[in-house]
């Protein structure tokens, strides 16, 4: 998910062929209270969400804080546990019966939040209304490419009853895709896949998703959402699993700024901080040292560059800028809280290609200065050059884009223009390609390297940065009809390094994420290196 190791997420075996995967519905249910833990008399929590969602729209939602609170409110046929390990969700067990079919079959007590069952034609629907684009999502391509017909449904070539999805009876759901791809139970955990209540949302029409109108499926129900403030979501009693969740309330804030995320922690107004500011990690662990919390993730902090705007069309423009900037001092000096300097797409614990980075990586930072300044010199680029970079209003972002501003005026002679906005706003200029360097990062959103190159590939509605290598592209389409999953891996290696040797961003750290968490909170887990937390699995301890 857009956003906003030494961990590897468990995978689904590889290539299993009629092989029966059904998981108790134990291993699913919500928070486990260790035996002699006492839980407090009133289970509410308030936690920040770093932004304001954009959508509620499970079919739309694109950012982490948007799928944040849609993974709260809806559930997919899979989901992740609170170590971020792919459980059940209102599927109860799946099987895989060929290279590219597979089966699911429901829970018979799943029900909707006005207390309909959760059956397998819903799920087929939440799949078409997603892919249509009539509904505009922009993970539409990303995610239907893996979906029989996919692709042809979501550009308007074929109607969305076309797709690989059909209600075999009530409570059995067959998925086909357009390959074998064995990651599909982990696709499935992503609600932009899951099941909708047809009748509410044709009924509320634009407004389906406002408190009172909206049905889910989830461990809770919309109650309010104050647009800029706070969405408030309350227990939902028809959930299959209610009796053992413990939340009773949650407060979604939606506060950008860090400095004041952490005024609201140290008053009790917020029990969980969205993200620590840059330079605040180590003083946190001494003031807060119970509630630091800090775990490597699948994810990567990058710059975006706008590669058919005219200011960063030649490739040696974007690479001179992704040379000079020091990744060892951003890592260790500004950010300061433990993320890892990247130099590449895929970062480590990603399965399904390997790492790479550039070969002037590790040369000595004055031997990169020169060879950066030659390539602007040969791309006609003068010193004061202008360029303008984009980045959502937050302390974060702007010590790391001052920093930025800095390498590249004091190293190469280059203005950049600083641009503050909104993160909604951001987010649409990026979609727009208004831009000449956008920040920007990225959550996997499933555990293949298929996953991080949705942001560099062709005609791919998550790259933002419009540049296409076509013959990388064939590469991928190859490795994505392979079998033997090592030729698999060294084709989208070799896919993966083709793209980035045109340089569409500039990878910058490998995220982890520093917050402040109570800690009297209850399920809060290192393991989860995807930060899907589901408030399904936490509670309030005594305090």
């Amino acid at each position: 998910m857009n956003n906003n190791t030494n961990i590897t997420l468990p995978a689904f075996a590889r290539g299993l062929i009629a092989t029966v995967v059904s998981i108790a519905a134990a291993s699913s249910f919500a928070a486990v209270v260790p035996p002699g833990v006492q839980l407090h008399a009133t289970q509410t929590l308030i936690r920040n969400n770093g932004s304001e969602p954009e959508s509620l729209d499970p079919a739309i939602a694109e950012t982490v804080g948007a799928n944040n609170i849609t993974r709260d409110l809806f559930e997919g046929l899979t989901a992740n546990d609170g170590d971020g390990k792919i459980v059940p969700g209102v599927a109860e067990s799946w099987k895989q019966t060929n290279a590219t079919t597979w089966v699911f079959k429901l829970r018979q007590n799943a029900k909707w939040s006005n207390g309909d069952p959760v059956t397998a034609q819903d799920c087929v629907y939440g799949i078409q209304r997603f892919l249509d684009p009539k509904t505009a999502s922009k993970y539409a391509m990303t995610y239907g490419m893996f979906l029989l017909n996919g692709k042809d449904v979501a550009s308007g070539k074929k109607p969305p009853s076309a797709i690989g999805a059909k209600a075999l009876d009530k409570y059995t759901v067959e998925i086909k895709t357009a390959f074998p791809a064995a990651f599909l139970p982990q696709l499935m955990s992503n609600n932009n896949l899951g099941p909708l209540h047809k009748a509410s949302v044709e009924k509320g029409g634009r407004d389906w998703t406002k408190p009172g109108n909206m049905v889910s499926n989830g461990a809770f129900m919309l109650k309010d959402w104050q647009p800029n403030s706070k969405v408030v979501i309350e227990k939902n009693p028809h959930y299959w699993d209610a009796a053992n969740v413990q939340l009773m309330r949650v407060t979604y804030l939606g506060i950008e700024d860090g400095n004041a995320d952490i005024k609201l922690f140290e008053a009790g107004q917020n029990e969980m901080v969205y993200q620590l500011p840059p330079g605040t990690y180590e003083p946190a662990r001494k003031q807060f040292p119970k509630d630091v919390k800090n775990a490597p993730m699948l994810g990567l902090r990058y710059y975006t560059l706008q590669t058919q705007n005219p200011a960063m069309k030649d490739v040696r423009v974007r690479k001179a800028l992704s040379m000079v900037l020091d990744r060892d001092i951003l890592s260790q000096k500004i950010t300061a809280d433990g993320q890892m300097p990247a130099y590449g797409l895929i970062v480590k614990g990603l399965e399904g290609a390997d790492m790479t980075e550039y070969e002037w990586a590790k040369w000595p930072m004055a031997k990169k200065i020169e060879e950066a300044k030659k390539l602007l010199a040969e791309a006609g680029v003068k010193p004061g050059t202008k360029y303008t970079f984009s980045y959502n209003t937050s302390e974060y972002h702007k010590k790391m884009a001052i920093f930025a501003q800095s390498e590249w005026k004091t190293k190469l002679g280059v203005n950049i223009e600083l641009e503050a906005m909104e993160f909604k706003v951001l987010v649409k200029k990026r979609h727009d390609g208004a831009f000449d360097i956008a920040r920007d990062g990225f959550i996997a959103d499933y555990n293949d390297a298929t996953n991080f190159l949705a942001l560099v590939r062709c005609d791919s509605d998550q790259n933002t940065n419009k540049n296409c290598n076509r013959k990388a592209e064939e590469l991928i389409n190859q490795a994505e009809q392979n079998d033997d999953q090592a030729k698999r891996k060294q084709l989208l290696t070799q896919a993966t390094k083709m793209i980035m040797d045109d340089y569409p961003i500039i990878p910058l750290v490998q995220y982890s994420l520093p917050r402040l968490v109570k800690s009297y909170i209850g399920g809060y887990s290192l393991l989860n290196a995807q930060d899907r937390f589901r408030s399904k699995d936490l509670y309030i301890i005594k305090h």
